[in-house]
């Protein structure tokens, strides 16, 4: 198959470790899919919603979509807001947070090797 779409509404829900006040759905990779070399998600931060300190496994890029999001590593802090994105290498200790009154979304795509 050399196109598999995945509609938002059919998207699977998950549950991430250490996610609080987080909804993130897949939409590309996963057991249910083809995918192989990286997925992509779409997480959804509510308001004070957060990512706790955590080691990223391998290779990541977030894109955040809305919002603004605040994002933490090795002592430096930065704030994201639409179309802003991040690239951490594996390894990397980071947080994500949400300190805003409103919900904030962000697209998370993580190599799977």
């Amino acid at each position: 198959m050399s196109m598999r779409v995945t509609r938002i509404g059919e998207a699977e829900p998950f549950a991430p470790v250490g996610h609080e006040g987080v909804g993130p759905v897949r939409l590309q990779g996963g057991e249910s899919t083809p995918t192989s070399d990286f997925t992509v998600a779409l997480s959804h931060y509510l308001p004070g919603g957060a990512a706790e300190l955590a080691h990223q496994a391998a290779e990541t890029v977030y894109v955040v979509v809305s919002g603004e999001l605040v994002m933490t590593s090795e002592g430096k802090e930065e704030v994201l807001v639409q179309y802003d994105s991040v690239h951490f290498t594996p390894g990397t200790l980071r947080t994500v947070h949400n300190r805003t009154n409103l919900p904030a979304s962000m697209i998370v795509i993580r190599a799977t090797s």
